[in-house]
Formats: C-alpha cells, sequence, structure tokens
C-alpha cells in the first residue's frame, strides 16, 4: 500500500512571508487530514517556533527544526525502535530527539571569530528581540521564541559579492556550513535534506511503500527537495521562483507562500488517494 507523505517549508511557503498565516492553504491542510497523509514541518525555525505552529496547525507528525538540526519525533509514533549506528537518539520531553545539528554555542564562537576577523556579521545572537521584530516582523512572543535555538544560527551580512565568497571560504575553513533562506545561516553538517532521509527511512519501516511530496521556495529548500519524489516550488513574496533552485523534476506552481502551497497540494491531489 502507498503512503504519501508531504515535507514542507514554513516560511514563505507554507506560511506566509509576511504575515505568516497559514489561511489559503486551510483547504489543502483538510484534504491532508482526511487522507490521513503526515505532514512534516522541515523548516529554520527553532523547536518552539515549529511547535506554536503545529499547535494551531493540530498537527501531531514529526518535525525538524533549524534547517536539519534537529529531529523531534513524538513518543510512541513509530511503533518500531528508532535506532541505527549513523545517529543517537535521546529522550527529551515528549519526544525522541535525533540531533544532526552543531551545538549553538560552538556556532556563536564561530560567527564571533568571523566579525574579529573583520567580517560584518550579525546573528540573532547579537539582536535584541526588538532587533529580531524589525528584521522579520513577527509577534514578541515569536521573536522571542526564535532567539531560543540550538543547532543553527540565522545572521546578517553586510559587504559586497566578493566579501561574501571570502565569508563562505571562511565558514568552510571553520569545519561549519552555511545556507540560505530570508537569512544567511551558519550551521554544522547538518542540513533539511540528512534529516528528511532518516525519517523517509522510518517511514519506509512502517509502511510498505512511501511517496514524498516536499515543498519550498528558497536556497535552504533544495537538500530536502532533492530527497523528494516530488519536489515542489513555490514563488516567492516578490511573485518570481528562486532562479537558483534546478532539480530534476521540479514542479513549479503558481502562486506565493500558502496560496501557491494549496494549489501545489491539489495539484497533486490525483496521487494522494
Amino acid at each position: 500500500m502507498k503512503k504519501f507523505i508531504v515535507f514542507t517549508d514554513l516560511d514563505g511557503t507554507l506560511l506566509d512571508a509576511k504575515t505568516y498565516s497559514f489561511e489559503p492553504a486551510l483547504p489543502a491542510i483538510k484534504l491532508l487530514k482526511e487522507k490521513e497523509i503526515p505532514l512534516i514541518i522541515c523548516s529554520s525555525k527553532t523547536r518552539k517556533e515549529i511547535e506554536y505552529y503545529r499547535r494551531k496547525l493540530d498537527n501531531h507528525d514529526p518535525f525538524i527544526s533549524e534547517n536539519g538540526g534537529g529531529i523531534f519525533i513524538p513518543k510512541g509514533y513509530f511503533q518500531l525502535p528508532i535506532q541505527s549506528s549513523q545517529f543517537s537518539v535521546i529522550d527529551e520531553d515528549n519526544y525522541h530527539v535525533i540531533r544532526l545539528g552543531a551545538s549553538y554555542l560552538e556556532l556563536r564562537r564561530a560567527l564571533l571569530k568571523l566579525r574579529a576577523e573583520g567580517y560584518n556579521v550579525k546573528g540573532f545572537g547579537d539582536m535584541t528581540v526588538e532587533e529580531v521584530i524589525k528584521f522579520t516582523n513577527l509577534s514578541i512572543e515569536e521573536a522571542e521564541m526564535a532567539k531560543e535555538r540550538d543547532f543553527d544560527e540565522p545572521f546578517i551580512f553586510s559587504g559586497n559579492e566578493e566579501e561574501l565568497q571570502r565569508l563562505f571560504k571562511s565558514i568552510k575553513a571553520m569545519g561549519f556550513n552555511y545556507t540560505q533562506g530570508r537569512f544567511f545561516h551558519i550551521l554544522g553538517n547538518s542540513d533539511k535534506g540528512k534529516a528528511v532521509s532518516i525519517l523517509i527511512e522510518l517511514y519506509k519501516r512502517r509502511f510498505e511503500e512511501v511517496i514524498t511530496v516536499a515543498i519550498g521556495d528558497s536556497l535552504n529548500d533544495i537538500p530536502m527537495l532533492e530527497r523528494a519524489d516530488y519536489p515542489v516550488l513555490v514563488k516567492k513574496s516578490d511573485g518570481t521562483y528562486e532562479k537558483l533552485i534546478s532539480i530534476n523534476g521540479l514542479i513549479r506552481v503558481d502562486g506565493t507562500g500558502s496560496e501557491g502551497w494549496n494549489r501545489a497540494i491539489f495539484y497533486l491531489s490525483n496521487l494522494l488517494k
């Protein structure tokens, strides 16, 4: 029996980039619930931010935080033991947690070192809640949650393209990685694709056949999109597609944010039977 699974980014995808609303996507969310199709949030947002939206969405499936840094699986969700020689699993509150990312302390130290080397970088850890609100348009509550990070540090950078490329090389030389969504991010040896692959394997142990859909809008979604059977790209808030995303079989749907997300699910609805 085929089991469809949907992986989704949040900012600019399931959530509108400016308003953080998912209301236009409610018909598609209802469809997934009716068909009992898991909806896996895979975001650069923190655990607390994702939990906030899971409550709003009445979502009870696993989720992936901070660009693949952590996988949070509700206890009892998978009947078989969650174990592998490739990762360790810890119990934390109501979850089995697979930690893939670098520690936030290491990332903060790296960012401070980059600044000492002359790069004009400023991370969420350097910002007040008010500054985070200014850059993100989040509410006070959400901005506070956005600053409680574990595996990934978003940052802004001021400089030209040549300086940016040098910054990327310096991050790599320090043993870290980078990605880009609305902000630049410094992270460890983790990404959305690695986390998605682990969950796909766990689902394969539970169901006979797994068919995956992934929906995103930004460069940091590429590893996730590459792992899906049906990768889907929605338009950015300016009405264009991310031009640097080119993946075999990529489906580009019309519409930005949650409107495009809703259209994507219904476009694929013939498969989701």
